[in-house]
């Protein structure tokens, strides 16, 4: 794909249709993950979820693996009861 002298590019057809982006609708440009990103302006609800959803993945990413595996579900009831 080719960026005109404007700064302007061409969405293929595929990807348009595919993502909802009709002719004159509002699009939303990002960047995440050290990549543009484009999304219609009425899908920006589901982007925001998206980006809460992939710092809840990374959170437990940093997780996985510090619990103590020989607690069995009984003992992690009886530490989080009470409290």
């Amino acid at each position: 794909m080719r960026v005109t002298s404007k700064g302007q590019v061409t969405i293929p057809r595929d990807l348009r249709e595919t993502f909802g982006i009709a002719a004159n609708s509002e699009v939303i440009f990002g960047i995440e993950g050290g990549k543009i990103t484009i999304v219609p302006k009425d899908d920006i609800g589901r982007l925001a979820d998206r980006e809460r959803l992939d710092r809840f993945l990374a959170v437990l990413d940093r997780l996985e693996g510090t619990g103590d595996q020989a607690m069995s579900a009984d003992d992690v009831m009886a530490l989080t009861r009470d409290r």
